[in-house]
Parts: C-alpha cells; structure tokens; sequence
C-alpha cells in the first residue's frame, strides 16, 4: 500500500526491468538448505524453486542466512542480524502479482493486498492496524504491502525483538496467508480507498510510462496488466471474485518468509513451524504466468507522446533474446564488464552535459531484461525545449564511437577505480549491513535468481578478475549484452510535436547513425590541486558534552568541531558542514539570494572543473554538494575513515576557492523550462507552487517569480554575499560513526583548521527571522491542469516555532492522533481517500512560525464531504479528551521510533551537527520520552481547542483549471 507518498510510475519502472547496470555482488562460502523441499517445484514466475537455483549456481549464499522450505512448500530465509541492534523486518512474499490476473481481474492482487488489512478469521475488520499501533508499530512507516506486476509482498518493521511481538507478527502473516475474509461490506468501502490511489496516481508521468512500455513491448503482457487496474474490473470487484482470485494464489508454495533481525535462527524456525505448518494448498494446479512476447523482428517504428508538462525526450531502443543462464561466477563477470563499457560511455555523456552549451541536459544509456521473455538496450536523451535532433545526434555519436572505436585504458581504469571502491566501502561495511539492505537483497533472490552473496567475497572476486578487465573485453561484453541500436524504436516525449513529425525523427537518426565520426580522447586526469591550506590549527577548548559524550572541539580560528565514534555502520563517517547564512541571507528585497547556491558545486572549483574532479577523484568515496538550509548553508556526506581526509580537503577547497562556472549556470536556465512546465501538471504540484505564497500573504521570499526572473539570475547577483559568508561565516562541523578521534581532529586542523579566523557565532539576523502567517481564514482555490476527478485538500492551521520543546512534543503527539482519527473517519470509514496525511512544521529558522498541516486528497465531487468529514473530526477531538486506546496507538509509535533512534547514525549526526552553537538540542533530545509519558489526554484537548480552533484555518483546495467552485459547508 506505501501509505502517504506512492510514487505509482516509479515503483512500477523499478518492478519492470532488472537493468544489468546494477552492481553485481559477490560470492562465498556455501550454506547448506536447513529442510527438504517436499513440495519444491516451479511456480509461475518462471524461476526455478529456490533450492535449484542455489544448486545450479557456483555462488554460494550468505552462510548466515538459513534457507528452508516446509513440507507444504512454503520457503523461508532467516538471518541474524543485529543493524539496528533489537529490531527486525518480517517480510511475506507472495509470488503473484497483476501478470497473474485474467482480463476480468486487472488490478485484483493490488485489491487484494488492500484486503489484507480489512479482517480475517482471528482478527475483526480494522483491528489489524490497531493491535500493531498499540504495539508500536506506525501505519505506514512500520505496517505497509506493495503489489507489483510478478509479487505482493506484506512488510512489517519490528521495533524490538520480544517474542510476543514475533509472534503477533507471524500470527498476522498467517491470517493473511490462509485466514482472510472478503465480507462485501468491507470491499465496497475498500474499492473508495483503491480508486483514490488509482486517481492519485493518474499524473501525465503515469500516462507517459503507460505509453512508453507499451511502445517498447507491444507484445509483451505487463502493459496490459498495470497493478493498479481499471475502472471496469476494480468497480465489478466484489468478495466473492476477489476470494477467489486469493485462495487460487496464495498458496505456499508460492509464498517466501523472510525474518531478519536481532532473533535466535532457531527460535524464529520453531515459530514459524507451529504457525505455518498447518497451511494448506488448494488441490487446484498453479496456473502458469504468460509474460507474452518479444518481436526480435519488428519493424522499426516511431512514437510520439505529447504533454504540456512531460520534459522533452528522445529514446532509442531495441529488444533482444532473453538470456535464461543461471546466476554464476561467468555470468557475473560478464555482467561487471558490460557494467563498466555502460559507464564509460555514461561518463562520456555526461562530460558533454557539463558543457558550457551542451547538446542535450543529460544521456544515458543501458541494457536490461525484460522480465523472462527479452532484454532491451535503450538510449535516452533528455533535452532542451526544441533541441532533440542535436541530442539525439551528439549521443549517437557517443554510441557509435564506443561500440566500432571502443575504450582507452584510462577510461576503463576510471571506472574500475570507482567500482572497485564500491565493492571495498561495501565489504568494510559487511557485518554492520541493516536489516533492510538484506531483506533488499533475499529479494532480489525471489525476484530475479541473484544469489545472495556477501559483499567480501564480491571483492575477492572482482580482485581475482582484474587481469581480465581490458578495454578489448569491456567492449567484447558490451556487444554481447546489448542489442544493435541501428534499426531502432524511437519514441519523442516532450511538450510539442517536433517539426516533421515521425519522419523527422527517423530521418534524424538515420543521419545521426551515418553522419563521419572524430576520435576524441578524455581528458588526461590531473592530480588533486588542494591540500595546502596553511599551518594546522590549533585546538583551544575540547570537551564532552556530558549527556551523550558528543566531543566538542574548538581551534583558535573560531572553527567548531563536534565528534562522536560508534561502531553502529562499520568503515562509515557521516560528515556535516554548517556553514552561516542559508536563507536568512534571502530578504524582500532580494528574495533568491541563495537560489544558485545549490547550483555551485557544478562549477567545481577554482582549479578543477566538475568534470575533471570526477576523474581526479575516480576510487575515492567523496563527493561535493552544498546548500541553503534554514540559518546555514549545510554539506552532508557520508565517506570512509581513509578517505575522510580528502573529503575535508574537498569541502576546504570549495569553501575557499569555488569554481563560479558558468556550465553551472547554463544547467540551471536549462532546468527552468521544465521546472515552471509542471507547476501546475498536478494537484500536488499546483499545491507546492503556491502554498507558501498563499499562507505568507505573498511575501516574496516565498513566492515563486515568472520564469523571466529566473533566467537572468547570474552567480553575480548573490556572489558578493556568498563570498562574504565562504570567507568568514561560522562554521561547524559534525563528524559520527567509526573512525578515530585524534586522527579526524587532526584531519581538520589541517583544512578547515587552518583558514583564518572566523566569526565565532552564526549571525542571528533578527530581521530576517520574521516570517508572517495570513489572517486570512477559510478556503482558498488553487488550480490545477491534472485530471478532471482529482482534487487536493490542504488546511492549515497557524502555531508557533519550536522553542517551547514541550509545546513541540505536544502537537507532535498530537499530529499522530489527528493521523489515526482521520485514517479511521476519512480512510477506512468513508472510503474517500488513499492517504490522508497530517504533520506539525514549527519551525527552527523563523520566529513564532509554525504550521499543524492536514492533507487529503479526493475525488472532486467528494470536497464538499470530506471538509465537512474533516470539521466533524477536529471538532470531536476539541470536545472529549482523546480515548486511551487512541492515545496509546499514538504514542507507543512515538516512543519506539524514540528507543531505536540512537541505533542509526543520522541521529547521532543531528545531534552532534549543532551541538556547540544549539546545546539546547542535546538537552531536548533526552528529555523526550519523558515529555510525550507526560502528555495527557487533556494535554491533547487543550492543544486542539488552543491550536486547531474552529474556523481558524486556512484551506486551500486544487481543483481542476475548469472545475467549478464547489460550495463548502
């Protein structure tokens, strides 16, 4: 279900295609398979069951993930895993997804995986979500499904590792297995919630993916069987057929559980044994998926799509044979070296993308299987308003190049350097992997063979290989992965019908694909420039804060340093720049300040472009980005304890002497376009547009200008600032994970240690902070040019900053009961809408500022409903105090996610990137728990009658362009 931000074209382009351009992983010691596969047999995915595929392969798996199969056929992997320490993910796999439907069923797996939520035998209809929200998982975050064109997976995220809380988990995945009901009452109100996300989903991006797969693979099955279905068969769904649809396949033999965490192997076994053992299969034989075809000799064809909104595009693509060879040692040396010509050619890309005048914004290029029936090598190329036949011509000559002139040696040493430094950060992080990175990996497994293998024993291979990477069979494996592009399928996308049409665009590739050849060679790769930054600063004060033992270090130039090692991601150091300014240096009078500063690191530095620091820096795992946020401008990157170093000497290097290219400025005009084509495409979109105009009555800080604005927007215009800041703002730096102290001090006395003295405070810019919140009250209607049925509700309600940490928690709480209520009255009782959303914003930056934000989106004629549906809620929550089964189902959420913060290193970075010029922080973070214990229930009364008063909000609604105002209540 993805509860709140589905991203529908997304997920289904990640479910369609496994491209080759993955890194391939490793291989290793063999485990044997903990029980005989009574019942191992093909099912329709056309894979192999799990014990062959491991059998065929000379990979063996991970030796501490413990594969087994019950006598009824049901596979499960468990592995040990203590990444966050306490916790676990249980994930049950189904091997059915929308391919698996006849014509009459089209989106009935999604439906039914919907259904899973809604009763079983042993669980009435709505307790499901309840009884793991008292237990403290969150809907949504912790409790959520997917349903694709191959799979339906249910995913539950345990934040500890009692035994009760397993068995509540297995307990549901049993009921969903072989328990469910189909009460028609319960679909009907369903069907509300499954057309929302059906209509929430229906973007010119969604149409555009539609248009595009079903060009690319017209004989194909999955164009005609999208998950999420049509108003047909979703309207004609009813218990009966769709129970039916359940009982003929989920079955186990086609089901996979997965259990990763901190749990005894042993334990879980037993435990799944007793739940599972007695699960049945129908007498019915599986029904065998047909994926379609692929026509290897299709005659070559043109489509072109057009929207307002869609970016202009051309992409070349041709279908080949399916290559059926199992998962082995071979197949993923051939896979590594056609990885590396891919890149290459890549990198050439986007070395003409960096130009000062580039041919098109970017390229790319890649070959990938089409499910189990072809395997597709496409050529895109996104480019400017009306300059397609001068990309498509520039990248086709970057093709053609590569496949009859091949590779130098320094290019495929580029990228062996950086694909080698992804397998040593991968190896060095091996035994501190998160439980999500390997249930990532077991499904890869199911999805598509790969053996799940240790990142180690990738590296030893790749090592061993190394003799072998040579341009000559890059190229050699290139040829064979991908398939000849000469006679191509060429689809357009873009705004405008190119002149001449069809014929155009076959005339211009047909030209491209003949037009003479010039050798170019790369650019020789330079050494790195900077290093030299002056004596080495001196330490003047280092202390430990005492609640957490966050080092705090100050040099004699007023440099800030604040340190915290752990062992919880292992070879990691997430490193944080803070630097004065951020968006306190926008002002009405120049209200995009800092709009290009994120633009900057494109103009690399002084002395290297920012394509010539991809090569220089080629194998080491550091990267340059820079930006406005909040009273800072803030880097955030996550390198190694041997390359930390140098990503000091980077981020010095930028601070000190920035490159001010103007291919930094021409990327971003040539984004604008596009930027301000899709501002209004959807509800959501016309929303963001205009929301913060809306609420801070148009001041221009945040409203957004007419694209002319933008376009004469130069780094002159904000340079002087900027520099200003570069040269002497406040700056402090969080260093968190594994790494040594004294050697890390070290490291930034000699970088940013040693640039003169700074300002010792970040500026408090009084005037700046000011930020107003409209009077004005009641609806307001925005427009959208998105489908005719779609409609967006957000209604504000104006607070207050967050110094009051108490004041913070409490609407924080009371942000999670306003989800509950409104999931309960707006979700699951009316059916109206897919994922209603609440959030509390109080901000940091801005004095007495601050939002409670409700956002719902709707079928149009459903706004007058769900305002009045919204009004019922909120006034019912001002009139009782919150019942104590919904203050706990807020809560205990809250507190779990508090008890496991500490057991990732992003929170460890929050506190540790402020932690000298905000100490408060500190303080507020432990002092949490106790303050979300102490809220009451009239706590949460008084902040709803205080903060979301009648009639003291500001509703803004996105209709369509020509939609009539709907008459509210």
């Amino acid at each position: 279900m993805n509860i709140r931000a589905k991203a529908i074209g997304a997920a289904l382009g990640a479910l369609l295609l496994s491209s080759c351009a993955t890194v391939p992983q490793g291989i290793d010691p063999a485990t044997p398979v903990a029980a005989a596969a009574t019942h191992a047999k093909p099912s329709q995915s056309g894979l192999p069951p799990f014990e062959q595929m491991l059998a065929q392969s000379d990979l063996p798996p991970d030796p501490a993930m413990r594969f087994g199969r019950l006598p009824n056929g049901l596979s499960y992997v468990i592995r040990p895993n203590a990444t966050p320490a306490g916790t676990a993910e249980v994930r049950l796999r189904f091997d059915v997804g929308s391919l698996d439907e006849s014509a009459e069923e089209q989106g009935y797996a999604h439906f039914v995986e919907h259904m899973a939520f809604n009763g079983s035998t042993n669980v009435p209809e709505g307790e499901m979500i309840a009884l793991l929200e008292r237990k403290g998982l969150a809907f949504g975050a912790d409790t959520n499904a997917s349903t694709g064109f191959v799979s339906t997976t249910y995913k539950l995220s345990l934040p500890r590792n009692d035994a009760d809380l397993l068995d509540t988990a297995l307990m549901l995945m049993r009921e969903t297995a072989s328990e469910l009901t189909f009460n028609d009452a319960a679909v009907d109100r369903e069907r509300g919630i499954v057309l929302s996300e059906r209509r929430e989903g229906n973007t010119y991006g969604f149409v555009n993916f539609v248009d595009k797969i079903a060009f690319e693979s017209p004989d194909a099955s999955y164009p005609d069987r999208l998950p999420i279905g049509t108003l047909e068969t979703l309207n004609a769904a009813n218990g009966t057929n769709l129970k039916a649809f359940w009982q003929r396949n989920y079955r186990p033999e086609m089901a996979q559980l997965m259990v990763i965490g901190d749990f005894a192997p042993d334990a879980v076994e037993a435990e799944i044994r007793k739940r599972f053992a007695s699960w049945q299969a129908p007498d019915a034989p599986v029904t065998q998926r047909s994926y379609g075809t692929v026509d290897l000799a299709r005659e070559p064809a043109v489509d072109i799509h057009l929207n307002p909104a869609l970016p202009e595009n051309v992409t070349v693509t041709r279908q080949g044979a399916f290559d059926p060879a199992p998962d082995t040692l071979e197949k993923r040396k051939q896979d590594v070296l056609a990885y590396l010509g891919h890149a290459i050619i890549n990198r050439r890309l986007v070395r003409l993308a960096r130009q000062e005048e580039p041919p098109f914004k970017s390229a790319s290029i890649g070959s990938e299987d089409v499910f189990r029936i072809g395997r597709i090598t496409r050529l895109s190329v996104n480019t400017t308003e009306g300059g397609w036949e001068r990309g498509l011509t520039a990248a086709a000559t970057e093709y053609r190049r590569a496949m009859a002139g091949g590779f130098s040696q320094a290019e495929v040493a580029e990228q062996v350097a950086k694909f080698r430094t992804s397998l040593e950060d991968a190896a060095a992080g091996e035994a501190t992997r998160s439980n999500r990175a390997l249930i990532a990996v077991l499904e890869d497994f199911f999805d598509e063979g790969k053996v799940p293998t240790l990142p180690s024993t990738g590296l030893d291979r790749f090592n061993e290989l190394s003799s072998e990477i040579t341009p000559e069979n890059v190229l050699a494996a290139l040829k064979k992965v991908s398939v000849p592009l000469d006679n191509g399928m060429l689809r357009f996308s873009g705004k405008t019908e190119p002149t001449g049409g069809a014929g155009a665009i076959r005339a211009a590739w047909v030209n491209a694909m003949q037009a003479p050849m010039t050798d170019v060679s790369p650019p020789e790769a330079e050494s790195f420039a900077y290093g030299d930054f002056g004596p080495a600063g001196t330490v003047v004060s280092d202390v430990r804060e005492p609640i957490y033992g966050i080092r705090t270090i100050t040099f004699a130039n007023n440099v800030r340093l604040n340190l915290k090692t752990n062992d919880l991601s292992k070879d990691r150091v997430f490193v944080r720049v803070s630097l004065d300014g951020g968006y306190l240096l926008s002002t009405r009078d120049n209200p995009r300040a800092v709009e290009l500063v994120p633009w900057m690191p494109r103009g690399g530095l002084g002395k290297h472009s920012a394509d010539e620091l991809d090569s220089i820096l080629a194998g080491k795992s550091v990267a340059l980005d820079f930006g406005p946020a909040g009273d800072s401008f803030v880097s955030t990157r996550v390198t190694t304890p041997r390359d930390l170093d140098l990503q000091l000497q980077l981020l010095t290097a930028f601070v000190t002497d920035p490159g001010w290219r103007p291919e930094a400025i021409s990327a971003y005009r040539n984004s604008l376009p596009d930027r301000f084509a899709r501002m209004e495409a959807t509800p959501s979109a016309a929303m963001s547009t205009h929301q913060l105009a809306v609420i801070a009555d148009g001041d221009p800080r945040f409203t957004t200008a007419p694209i002319e604005f933008y376009q004469a927007l130069d780094f002159s215009d904000g340079r002087e600032a900027i520099t200003d800041r570069l040269d002497h703002g406040a700056i402090e730096i969080a260093l968190v994970g594994d790494f040594d102290e004294d050697a890390a001090i070290a490291d930034v006395a000699r970088t940013f240690g040693a640039l003169p003295e700074r300002e010792a405070e970040f500026r408090d810019r009084t005037a700046a902070r000011e930020r107003s919140f409209t009077a004005r009250r009641g609806p307001v209607f925005l427009r959208h040019d998105g489908e005719p049925d779609q409609a967006l509700i957000r209604v504000f309600f104006p607070t207050t900053d967050d110094a009051d940490p108490e004041l913070t928690a409490t609407l924080e709480l009371l942000e999670a009961v306003t989800q509950i209520e409104l999931n309960q009255e707006i979700r699951e009782k009316l059916g109206q809408t897919y994922s209603p959303g609440v959030g509390s914003s109080m901000s940091r930056t801005y004095d007495d500022f601050g939002f409670f934000l409700l956002n719902i989106g709707v079928d149009m004629s459903q706004v007058p409903a769900t305002m009045a549906e919204v009004d019922s809620t909120l006034a019912t929550m001002r009139d009782a105090p919150v019942p104590d089964d919904i203050l706990q189902r807020a809560r205990q959420p809250l507190l779990e996610k508090y008890d496991n913060a500490l057991k990732t290193n992003g929170t460890w970075l929050n506190l540790a990137d402020r932690a000298q010029s905000q100490p408060d922080r500190v303080e507020r973070f432990a002092q949490y728990r106790t303050r979300i214990m102490s809220i009451t229930a009239e706590d949460l009364q008084a902040a709803a009658r205080r903060w979301l008063p009648e009639g003291g909000s500001v509703d803004l609604i996105a209709i369509p362009r020509a939609a009539a105002e709907p008459d509210l209540p």
